[in-house]
């Protein structure tokens, strides 16, 4: 008896896992111009998000979408594309495709990333800020092994990775993480934020959606009234009779569009049931069917504005975005002159008045 027991228990466990693991399709067959990558499964809050943020840190252009959630089961539909606008045929690409997509997790570090230690920094943008950042860093002898940076409506979030550039391990010591900090506060000068975090690991967030994070706390959603008339045509209303809100968009194509709009869509609290995008050689139109993770509709005209400048400034951040990794082999010296290239850069090719 005990043996039969414990055999239906694991044949439990066993459909327990069957139906919580996501099933996975890949077919090149059914459209001529993309692949299709179906996902289906249990509904689990914030899986939509892992799934698209596969896609986007492939760098696949996502020309269609269909997303369906009846109950407690949801199934995705995506029609990707490579960077050239072609089918994937690479056969290790759709087996991890396939097999991240399958994992009831995601994590956000590389195994080369785990015992790196994270400063994260808002604050004014302002000509030559990153020059100086990256100078006081090398000061205080930190390897900068990865950076991104995003710049938006006057305001700038930096995500780096960084380790003791004489031991080449997690920065730990305390009095140097205070020095650290106290003196990226001095260089951003006025309203800022300048944070550390333990090393990275598994269930780390990821760096873009940390981003995203950073500078949604950091209100640089917020515009003059004719601005936000010029930005991406975002508009919500509710259907009352089936109790969703209804977001619209109506934004100029790019890579990564889907990841951004989903993830400030989940960190501002909402869940999507029912979604549609549709893409043709300059546009992208979406469709949101949302909800409170409460299960209830937008309820206010402020709350209805906050959503709309929200996501049209989740559209616009990645305009700016700069990223950078060095490889081990790299000093800290390396990556010195970043700011001021980086500006250099962008001046030339029009992108900004000043390479200060």
């Amino acid at each position: 008896m005990e043996w039969k027991k414990a055999s239906s228990l694991d044949e439990y466990e066993k459909l327990v896992i069957r139906m919580n693991t996501p099933r996975v399709v890949i077919d090149n067959a059914v459209c001529a111009s993309s692949t299709l990558v179906k996902v289906d499964s249990a509904r689990k809050q914030g899986f939509l998000l892992e799934a698209v943020q596969v896609l986007a840190d492939l760098n696949l252009s996502i020309n269609k979408a269909y997303v369906s959630s009846d109950g407690r089961w949801f199934m995705d539909v995506f029609h990707v594309t490579d960077q050239n606008g072609e089918k994937l045929k690479n056969e290790s690409l759709l087996s991890y495709i396939e097999r991240t997509l399958s994992a009831t997790t995601s994590s956000a570090a590389s195994d080369g990333d785990v015992g790196l230690t994270i400063l994260e920094l808002t604050g004014s943008d302002r000509p030559g800020l990153l020059s100086e950042v990256f100078a006081v860093l090398a000061d205080l002898r930190c390897d900068v092994v990865e950076a991104k940076v995003w710049t938006h409506n006057g305001r700038i979030a930096s995500w780096t990775l960084v380790r003791d550039g004489d031991s080449g391990e997690p920065i730990e010591d305390s009095v140097k993480i205070d020095r650290i900090e106290a003196r990226l506060r001095n260089v951003l000068k006025g309203d800022h934020d300048v944070r550390s975090s333990a090393a990275v690991g598994d269930g780390a967030t990821h760096p873009e959606r940390r981003l995203h994070q950073m500078m949604l706390a950091d209100r640089d959603y917020e515009r003059a009234a004719a601005a936000a008339e010029t930005g991406p045509s975002v508009s919500v209303q509710n259907w009352v009779e089936r109790g969703y809100s209804v977001v619209n968009v109506l934004c100029r194509d790019r890579r990564k569009l889907l990841f951004d709009i989903v993830c400030t869509l989940t960190d501002m609290e909402y869940v999507i049931f029912h979604a549609t995008l549709d893409t043709d050689v300059k546009q992208a139109r979406m469709e949101f069917y949302i909800r409170h993770t409460d299960g209830s509709p937008i309820s206010s005209e402020a709350e209805r504005r906050r959503v709309i400048q929200c996501l049209q400034a989740a559209i616009e951040r990645r305009a700016s975005e700069l990223a950078c990794r060095a490889e081990k082999e790299e000093a800290a010296a390396g990556l010195f002159y970043l700011g001021s290239l980086v500006r250099r850069n962008l001046y030339n090719l029009g992108l900004i008045r000043s390479c200060s």
